[in-house]
């Protein structure tokens, strides 16, 4: 199959090296310096080179400031029946663009990045299918994430959005503030430590993704039960009530184990 990437950021390499071998893959970057390590792929700077290319499917591997944007732009090259994807962690807007935009698309989320997760072993990690896609696209991500190792759920769209709310705005919240009073420790522990790799990883990430993934409409209400929870931890605290501690603390292993 004919597989066009839009964007040479970690994603798109990563999909690049893991699909060139079995598929013809081109990867569109307008930014050269970006294409240098690309491997086993023709390499596009100018949207005018996809119209010879006439991809069967594109995976949208922009950032997420530019992931309509960048769809908008290849639209005009593509077949009629070119499948559109997007592997983006946030939805935004992507509901409303496919509804419209003609062609036949598939959704899907990754639920790991070159950040923390260990990309040549992916076997504990998980993957989101979205349900309103075409089907012969969702077979093919269904096969690839297989392939993988990888743990596939199928979400609706509006189920997608619940779920990153609670799997990504939860820790995302919390490693902020947990940042926001930072001070430097000659001697950490090895807990801090580890927090503090947790922050620089998170804050190596594009702010407008970590802003748009707070901004799901669904993480105010997983914020308020934070403020809840560590209000509650606080007065247990302040009062010095073992017996309170040990129920606080045996509800946070029920709810880990």
């Amino acid at each position: 199959m004919k597989i066009l990437i839009l964007g040479a950021g970690k994603m798109g390499t990563f999909f690049c090296d893991l699909l060139s071998f079995d598929h013809e893959v081109a990867v569109y970057d307008p930014d050269p310096r970006r294409l240098r390590f690309t491997y086993n792929a023709q390499r596009f700077t100018l949207l005018d080179e996809v119209d010879a290319f006439a991809p069967k499917l594109v995976i949208n591997a922009a950032t997420v400031k530019y992931t309509l944007p960048a769809f908008e732009s290849v639209l005009p090259h593509l077949l009629a029946d070119t499948i559109l994807s997007d592997i983006a962690s946030v939805k935004t807007g992507l509901p409303e663009f496919y509804a419209t935009c003609g062609h036949p698309y598939v959704s899907t989320h990754p639920m790991f990045g070159p950040t923390f997760a260990t990309l040549s072993n992916l076997s504990s990690e998980n993957a989101i299918i979205i349900s309103e896609g075409d089907d012969l696209g969702k077979a093919f991500f269904r096969q690839l994430y297989g392939n993988l190792k990888l743990h596939i759920e199928e979400y609706t769209f509006s189920e997608h959005d619940e779920t990153i709310a609670y799997s990504l705005s939860i820790p995302f919240a919390s490693t902020l503030v947990f940042g926001s009073i930072m001070k430097h420790q000659a001697a950490p522990g090895t807990t801090f430590k580890r927090h503090l790799a947790i922050a620089h990883g998170l804050m190596s990430e594009d702010d407008y993704l970590l802003s748009e993934i707070l901004f799901n409409p669904n993480t105010p209400a997983q914020l308020q039960q934070i403020r809840e929870r560590l209000a509650e931890l606080q007065d247990i605290v302040e009062r010095r009530d073992s017996v309170a501690m040990k129920q606080y603390l045996d509800r946070v292993r029920d709810n880990l184990s």
